[in-house]
């Protein structure tokens, strides 16, 4: 079995040590939070929040990784207390978990939490893009339609942690267009858990070329205020994400 097919099948029961994907040279340099680097009068438990996360997502610390928080804080020069609060709020993102008498892990990613992932953005989502084609304001469109642009450049270079991140960020302002942080917080929480297996397996160039004529058929949608072409395309584009990921697991396993 090829090392590609032996890192498809471990996704079937729970990616543990993944290889790492060849990131671009023309990546987008991390943010100071990213990095560890205190921007401006942030909160040091959020600059530790969000460059753990950051790291989590990238795999940089990998699925099964323990997490040593004097070594974290050393990483990212910071205290350990904004490590440890940093770390809380992981757990409840349910990025990591604690293991009694063990410590803390990165927790593993499985197939069956994709797709139970799947599963509630299929009832969730449609809903959310009906809000947002009804909602959005100019603005919301404006930077959607930004998004798309800069997706467009890192599809093109084949530029796995850009596009994963601006995939993060396109439904993050879609979401927020829905005018109601209740679902915008839910739907957050939902792609997080799952960004990590788009970023460890779903590294087909055609795949990468399909999310960006999805998204825009998402967009186009909201600009026109067509609600029921807005669902249909967010409906499309969660199955198109389910189908690559069975296919990727199937040939895994072959």
């Amino acid at each position: 079995m090829s090392k590609n097919a032996a890192n498809r099948l471990a996704a079937r029961d729970g990616l543990k040590r993944p290889s790492r994907p060849k990131r671009s040279s023309s990546s987008t340099p991390a943010s100071a939070a990213e990095e560890g680097r205190p921007e401006s009068s942030e909160p040091l438990r959020d600059v530790a929040y969000k460059a753990i996360k950051h790291r989590i997502i990238t795999c940089v610390f990998r699925p099964g990784d323990y997490l040593n928080e004097a070594y974290i804080s050393t990483v990212l020069r910071l205290g350990r207390t904004p490590v440890h609060q940093a770390i809380d709020r992981l757990v409840l993102d349910g990025l990591v978990e604690v293991i009694p008498r063990k410590g803390v892990i990165v927790r593993p990613v499985s197939f069956d939490e994709v797709m139970q992932i799947v599963d509630t953005r299929l009832h969730i989502e449609p809903w959310g893009v009906r809000l947002a084609a009804e909602r959005a304001v100019e603005r919301d469109i404006v930077a959607m339609e930004d998004i798309l642009v800069r997706s467009e450049h890192a599809t093109a270079v084949r530029d796995i942690e850009q596009m994963m991140l601006l995939d993060r960020e396109f439904h993050v302002t879609l979401a927020r267009a829905t005018r109601n942080d209740v679902l915008a917080e839910i739907l957050r929480k939902l792609h997080e858990r799952s960004l990590r297996f788009w970023f460890i397996s779903l590294v087909d160039a055609d795949h990468h070329g399909e999310v960006q004529v999805e998204h825009q058929a998402v967009v186009q949608a909201i600009r026109d205020r067509n609600l029921d072409a807005a669902e249909g395309a967010m409906r499309s584009h969660i199955e198109s994400f389910r189908r690559s990921i069975t296919h990727m697991c199937e040939s895994g396993n072959r």
